[in-house]
């Protein structure tokens, strides 16, 4: 474990419970913004452990990897500037959490197996209930098997206060006992000190209640945002998510600005030093990259030729399109390209890629259904071979480069669209082939916008209405840098009187809200396809 001990004599802590914004009217602060605090402050690691979720993981994933080098270029441009502390072997952690009423679970993955328990453990929790909620129940709903399900995990329990600082103890020791009988030594017990009255007696509890059930104890956080001055975004949110207005939520609004990262110091004064090092070997054990799912993914093999390898399945196809194409013979510019097309398309590993993507359009074009390739794609003569697109590579100059190449090392990008009448015959045609176990639509961010970020601040600050309704039909002056006289004139202009300070704060929470994710929805008809079983991967 020496690896993550503490340092500059403060002690090594890793943060378990941790929120995003993907938590959506939840956590106030970036995944980006989260990993590169808890790095800053040297903490060991870091949990990302949005609700029944893991849709922020990827953004933290690259947050990490990208980290060292933007440092660095940092110091570069500012060389009077102190240097910036690195923490080399900074983990993430990768998990989520659930709420079961009494008490929450935060599950982290130890390994590749333990992340497919956990995808899978969120589909079903997702898809027994309405859209974006999901059900899970400690009684009833979900058994003993599927709660145990989440093996090669490690498991938090979290027990719940409510907002007068009450508890229901037998419940919750039976709750954690069968949690013991559940997980054994993957289960940890975790106390939360967040400057709250009754702290101390909080502690003494969940020391005692560990003792009788043998369940560790660790330091835990319940991170809602990076800094403590997201709190009045964070309060904002929680209005949205109420449908309320700050001033009317009340209990429902956070008791002070706690749930922020915060330094090892203050941690320290705060917690027993056990407590701080149980989160280390916690991390110690969830060892989990999101690189592992790259090096475990496999493209679906149902269109290779019998015997053939997937390059020569695709040469196979694309020189009988080819031929096709130019039924008096392949031109030489054609050929050389194509050639050069299929090399790269093989160094890269992208061959089944196109198969399958021929394989859809020959469907459709089978159909009678209407469809084009567009975008980069129209730069390739494979994807003109293959009767994806429709550029003729011989009569013009392709950017090949453009669409996909070596030095950037991106899958390429084919956008083929469907008449839209017809498009869930396409949509059918994919699950049939390859099963609902195997492909599913890809799910698309919704961020809040000017418009919708103005409309939802202002009416959680309890701005005026018609100020609010004037503003947010005319959002477009919102990036010139004149707002505070934009709105002064406005108000004046309809007759609205509004606090100059509280305007100024609607604009500027308004500004922090816009690219927030909002919530999930529907890509049109973006796929994700698999040879394995798709959710032991990602959850549906």
């Amino acid at each position: 474990m020496a690896e993550i001990a503490g340092t500059g004599g403060l002690p090594g802590y890793a943060e378990l419970h941790c929120l995003s914004n993907f938590s959506f009217q939840r956590g106030a602060s970036h995944p980006e913004e989260l990993v590169e605090r808890a790095y800053r402050l040297g903490y060991a690691g870091l949990a990302i452990t949005d609700e029944c979720s893991v849709a922020g993981v990827v953004r933290a994933h690259v947050a990490l990897r990208d980290l060292p080098a933007a440092l660095a270029e940092d110091e570069a441009a500012h060389p009077e500037r102190p240097p910036h502390p690195r923490n080399e072997s900074f983990a993430l952690l990768l998990g989520s959490e659930f709420d079961f009423g009494r008490f929450k679970l935060v599950v982290l993955a130890h390994d590749l197996q333990g992340w497919g328990n956990l995808c899978e453990f969120i589909t079903a929790a997702r898809t027994t209930a309405p859209k974006g909620q999901y059900r899970v129940r400690w009684n009833g709903g979900v058994d003993d098997s599927d709660m145990a399900s989440l093996r090669h995990c490690e498991v938090v329990f979290i027990p719940r206060r409510d907002a007068g600082g009450a508890f229901d103890l037998p419940a919750l020791q039976a709750d954690l006992q069968r949690a013991a009988q559940l997980y054994g030594v993957q289960l940890w017990l975790a106390v939360e000190l967040l400057h709250e009255l009754d702290d101390d007696l909080w502690l003494a509890t969940l020391m005692k209640l560990g003792a009788q059930t043998g369940v560790p104890l660790l330091a835990s956080g319940d991170v809602h945002m990076h800094v403590r001055s997201r709190k009045p975004l964070q309060d904002v949110i929680t209005a949205v998510r109420e449908g309320k207005s700050v001033a009317e939520c009340g209990l429902a609004l956070q008791a002070n600005a706690q749930r922020h990262l915060r330094t090892r110091s203050q941690l320290a004064r705060l917690y027993p030093g056990q407590l701080l090092a149980n989160t280390l070997e916690v991390a110690r054990r969830c060892r989990f990259s999101l690189d592992a799912i790259r090096a475990h993914y496999q493209y679906p093999l149902e269109n290779l030729g019998n015997g053939e390898t997937a390059a020569q399945t695709l040469a196979r196809k694309t020189w009988t399109g080819a031929q096709e194409r130019y039924p008096q013979g392949v031109p030489d510019k054609v050929r050389r390209q194509v050639a050069h097309e299929l090399a790269l398309i093989a160094e890269m590993g992208y061959e089944m890629f196109f198969i399958t993507v021929e394989d859809i359009v020959a469907f459709a074009r089978a159909r009678g259904i209407l469809c084009q390739g567009r975008g980069s794609s129209a730069n390739s003569a494979v994807c003109f071979c293959l009767g994806i697109t429709a550029i003729n590579p011989e009569k013009g100059n392709l950017l090949f480069e453009r669409f996909m190449s070596r030095e950037r090392r991106e899958p390429p990008d084919i956008d083929v669209d469907f008449e839209h009448q017809r498009r869930e015959e396409v949509i059918q045609y994919i699950y049939a082939k390859y099963g609902r176990e195997r492909a599913a639509i890809a799910a698309v961010v919704i961020c809040w916008r000017a418009r919708s970020a103005l409309r939802d601040v202002g009416k959680a600050l309890g701005i005026d209405a018609r100020l609010v309704d004037e503003f947010a039909k005319d959002h477009y002056w919102f990036d010139d840098g004149v707002q505070d006289q934009r709105l002064a004139e406005g108000a004046a202009r309809i007759g609205v009187r509004e606090d100059p300070l509280r305007l100024r704060q609607w604009i500027e929470l308004t500004q922090r809200l816009r690219g927030f994710p909002r919530h999930l929805s529907q890509h049109v008809g973006g796929f994700v396809l698999t040879q394995t079983r798709l959710t032991r991967l990602v959850p549906v």
